[in-house]
């Protein structure tokens, strides 16, 4: 018997159902995450346009300027990046529950067959 599991080959997931299964746990975190994510660098964008059309205001310098349009710059590309992400998990998030379904019907079948 230890010979027989020393000979298993090792691979990511046991089955493509625990892969499914883990991927389904774990996918609203992610798709939450990315929202969460898109609305605070949204908030934190618009307070660093606000600030730097208000420069003559606070008086800034230069080198405080130039971080300001980093930090927009930055705040910009993270919104970019997590829109795809959400579109991302969005669009998925109906074709994994699709294979799901799909899976659980080939199951259902399969014990069907095995009690007959």
């Amino acid at each position: 018997m230890t010979n027989e599991k020393n000979e298993e080959k090792l691979y990511p997931v046991k089955s493509l159902h625990d892969f499914l299964f883990e991927l389904d746990k774990e996918w609203t975190k992610f798709r939450n995450g990315t929202l969460i994510g898109l609305l605070s660098s949204g908030l934190l964008f618009i307070i660093v346009i606000w600030l730097l059309l208000r420069t003559h205001y606070f008086r800034l310098g230069l080198i405080d300027f130039v971080l300001l349009i980093f930090a927009g710059i930055f705040l910009g590309y993270s919104i970019y990046a997590m829109y795809s992400q959400f579109r991302f998990f969005n669009k998925w998030e109906r074709r994994v529950g699709l294979l799901m379904h799909m899976e659980d019907q080939m199951l259902a079948e399969k014990l069907e067959e095995t009690k007959t």
